[in-house]
């Protein structure tokens, strides 16, 4: 059963090759051919509200949440399916809470609109260490895995040939972020999300099919088909080796929410929208195709463990992994039509596909803060073809060293690098984040402290939790350093980043604090309401 036809494998490799070539091509039409920042950076905020929203849905989904949740959901049901809304709810906290000031705060990266307030070098090079600490592990996770899920997929086994399918893959990500810019990479991950939610939408249709519609039946016969009854579907399987497993839950799904709508190359999307009206509509589409692919994912998730069931999903991979692509497979029957393994190839070049977009959008964020809060601001009069020619090889020089890393950790559990990306971005951007668009007096000492300490918190504590050693599918599983008995840092790490930009203000005294006040008050106007865009 999980086991690929020839014929699929033969087709999912034309149609890999294929857009490859076609997505690199594009890139390379609507790319920037100037020296114009808007233009590379923003795209001239030329997207309308749909596309714009697609782009910010395609950045959000990353091939992460797509196999790593999916294997969630069919590995432990009920847990699965709440870490799937959480994603929902992170990207409508960001709707509500941060989209419009966030678009009327910043121009280009995180820094500008870190520095609308508190202008500075400092701010902004911590903007950018911070940046590079949310989003490098979960570029290592894309890569890593791309690797494995690709030679899954196409019936190889050499430890040779996966490097080499990450290394060619990082190449071409680094080619997307350095050719495209903004426009480009934007044109892609729409392209992916109209892909996936495609071809998993007409997979939904059949899993439902399969059993006559309803839902109930489903669900019950994923809960006999999973080893567990009826603990399938509810709380606690996923957490269930803990001592505290409803907080490790709780935390869990904080850093989810929280961290997963501050991620800088989120949070990029927002500067290219032309006006606060189409933020909000950007945002609106971008929310309903997330709930559409978690309806989708939930649907195929539970399906795969109904029609396969679990024990087959956790042999294929410990983390479930491959259950997204082992529940398309499955819902075909052992006799597969020329029709079906077409349906079956375009669901792994969406995968294919979402790989190459998560990771190039990754890549630009970097890239971008590296070129305009670090090297430009250090040289105010620097010409815009030079900044842009500086963006692209920090392309390169955050790109190749990712390549290097995804190859030596490729044969490790990679869920621990997903969980730290998280933290970083519920621990440091969302307490900066907040309290620069909302707090009159937050000064720049807070706002360092905030950034600093609360990426220092997750990187201190991150060790000691249960995901890097101490089980048997911990990234370290022959050690036991497990002095945290949490899955993430969250319970602590979260606190503690708002803690540092309270103690941080507190202790730049209460004139440095009425002086932000007066500050804050001058551009209020501007980062609530839209009253005016400075440039």
């Amino acid at each position: 059963m999980t086991g690929f036809s020839d014929s699929a494998q033969a087709m999912s490799l034309v149609a890999f090759s294929a857009v490859a070539t076609v997505t690199l091509l594009l890139c390379v039409m609507t790319g920037p051919d100037g020296d114009d920042l808007d233009e590379f950076y923003t795209g001239y905020s030329s997207l309308s509200a749909l596309r714009n929203g697609l782009a910010i849905a395609g950045d959000y989904i990353s091939a992460a949440t797509v196999l790593g949740t999916g294997g969630v959901i069919a590995l432990c049901g009920y847990d699965g399916i709440v870490l799937a809304l959480s994603t929902v709810l992170s990207l409508m906290l960001l709707m509500f809470l941060l989209a419009e000031p966030l678009r009327n705060a910043g121009r280009f990266t995180m820094g500008d609109a870190l520095a609308r307030r508190m202008p500075g070098r400092g701010v902004r090079v911590a903007a950018c260490l911070v940046t590079l600490a949310a989003l490098l592990p979960l570029m290592l996770v894309q890569l890593a895995g791309a690797g494995q899920l690709l030679a899954f997929i196409l019936g190889f086994s050499g430890d040779s040939l996966k490097t080499g399918f990450i290394i060619g893959l990082g190449i071409l990500m680094i080619s997307y972020a350095a050719i495209g810019g903004m426009k480009g990479t934007a044109l892609i991950q729409i392209l992916k999300i109209v892909m996936l939610l495609g071809s998993g939408a007409v997979v939904a249709v059949l899993v439902m099919n399969r059993f006559d519609w309803n839902p109930a039946a489903l669900f019950d016969t994923a809960a006999r088909q999973s080893g567990v009854g009826p603990d399938f579907l509810q709380s606690g399987l996923e957490f269930a080796g803990g001592p505290y497993p409803r907080v490790d839950m709780i935390t869990s799904q904080l850093a989810v929410v929280i961290g997963g709508a501050c991620l800088p190359h989120v949070t990029m999307r927002m500067y290219t929208a032309s006006s606060a009206r189409q933020v909000r509509r950007s945002m609106s589409w971008a929310v309903s195709a997330v709930a559409v692919f978690v309806l989708v994912i939930t649907v195929v998730g539970v399906g795969a463990t109904a029609m396969i069931g679990r024990t087959v999903i956790a042999e294929a991979d410990p983390q479930g992994n491959t259950a997204y692509l082992l529940g398309s497979r499955a819902v075909f029957g052992p006799d597969v039509s020329t029709g079906e393994t077409f349906l079956f190839t375009t669901v792994t070049t969406a995968l294919f596909l979402t790989l190459l977009a998560s990771v190039a959008g990754m890549i630009l964020a970097c890239a971008n803060s590296l070129a305009h809060d670090v090297f430009a601001a250090r040289t105010p009069s620097m010409p815009p073809q030079r900044e842009i020619l500086l963006a692209r090889v920090s392309a390169l020089a955050v790109g190749l060293p990712t390549i290097f890393l995804a190859t030596l950790i490729q044969h490790r559990s990679l869920q621990p690098l997903v969980i730290l990306s998280f933290c970083v971005g519920a621990s440091a951007l969302a307490p900066a984040l907040v309290y620069t668009l909302f707090w009159r007096r937050y000064t720049r000492t807070g706002l360092l402290c905030t950034l600093i300490g609360g990426t220092l918190t997750v990187l201190a504590l991150m060790p000691g939790t249960n995901l890097v050693s101490g089980s048997p599918v911990s990234a370290f599983p022959e050690a036991d350093f497990n002095w945290l008995p949490f899955t993430t840092t969250g319970l602590v790490s979260i606190p503690a980043g708002f803690l540092f930009g309270w103690l941080g203000t507190v202790v730049s005294g209460r004139h440095k604090a009425e002086e932000q006040r007066k500050q804050y008050e001058a551009v209020e106007g501007w980062i609530l309401a839209g009253a005016v865009r400075r440039g």
